[in-house]
């Protein structure tokens, strides 16, 4: 058995819940579109039976907040069977950056420096005798060690907050390991694992199953999991599915 983990495993323990989907316990059934209508504009897709707006927009690579603002879809994200869903190529699912803001530099000081006191002139007249001055040896000032000040971020350097704060990530199956991530190719979207039949394959963290079927092709039975409102987790290639 392969499992593949696409920053995304299976069911949890105990089993993650499921979000359910339908409108008072029954689907809405769709109706029959003829040719004409099966027609799509390009960038667009037309909702079948079994969708979520987390699987469309894990087909696409899309993140799926800014595909439902693209929609007008507001939470919990409800789609139906033959609507139209326009996949908006600027959701793309990126790493958003971190706009820092430019600290002002504080305002010089123009006061000007205090005047040190003023040397009386020399008195002429008598000739007084004058009691040569007793040098003293001061005792040199103890300085405790300081630590150097910390310098300042300069402005850009806001470091990016984990999305995942908060989440407890674990292996999701026992196998080791044979294949990794490769950025940009849609068929290595996650890690291999290898198993033997009849394996589990755990969640790599709690959350609620947002989809569990077989409709997204070349992931075989895969179960997405959201964990928070940033963090996906997909499992792909199980032989059966659980939840």
């Amino acid at each position: 058995m392969g499992a593949v983990l696409i920053l995304a495993g299976c069911a949890s323990t105990p089993p993650a819940p499921v979000e359910d989907r339908s409108i008072g316990g029954h689907q809405r059934r769709g109706h029959v579109a003829d040719s004409g209508a099966s027609r799509l504009p390009a960038g667009s897709y037309r909702v079948r039976r079994g969708d979520t707006l987390y699987s469309i927009a894990f087909r696409n690579g899309l993140d799926y907040r800014d595909l439902a603002s693209a929609n007008g879809i507001d939470p919990p994200y409800t789609i139906y069977v033959d609507q139209v869903i326009r996949l908006d190529r600027r959701a793309r699912a990126t790493r958003r950056p971190v706009v820092a803001k430019a600290r002002k530099p504080p305002r010089e000081s123009r006061t000007p420096p205090a005047s040190g006191p003023s040397t009386p002139p020399p008195q002429s007249g008598s000739r007084s005798a004058q009691v040569p001055p007793t040098a003293v040896a001061a005792e040199p000032a103890r300085v405790s060690p300081q630590p150097a000040p910390s310098r300042p971020p300069p402005p850009g350097d806001t470091v990016d907050a984990t999305p995942s704060a908060g989440i407890v990530w674990r292996w999701p199956a026992d196998g080791p390991r044979d294949g990794g991530f490769v950025p940009g190719d849609q068929t290595h979207q996650g890690i291999n694992i290898t198993g033997k039949s009849g394996d589990p394959v755990r969640a790599a963290a709690d959350g609620v199953v947002v989809y569990s079927g077989n409709g997204l092709i070349g992931y075989g039975e895969l179960i997405i999991i959201k964990h928070n409102s940033t963090m996906l987790s997909a499992y792909g290639h199980n032989r059966r599915r659980l939840v």
